[in-house]
């Protein structure tokens, strides 16, 4: 299992969801995508994007000040 990390901190909504989209299409079944965000709104767009997908979420938290961490496998 490979890990991509997306740094989208600074990045307003939808930046971090459509990044996220981009990044996991290239991703092979089973590898992981690593989404660092600032963006108040991804908090409910990408765990909502990931389920309406079928991606196992094994890891969201808040990692700072504003700042969260998802970690998607596809």
């Amino acid at each position: 299992m490979t890990t991509t990390v997306l740094n989208a901190v600074g990045h307003l909504c939808p930046f971090p969801l459509i990044e996220g989209k981009k990044a996991m299409e290239k991703l092979n079944k089973g590898d992981a995508l690593t989404i660092n965000f600032d963006c108040a709104q991804a908090t409910e767009n990408l765990p909502n994007w990931a389920e309406e997908e079928g991606y196992e979420v094994t890891n969201f938290e808040q990692i700072g000040e504003g700042t969260w961490s998802i970690t998607l496998v596809k």
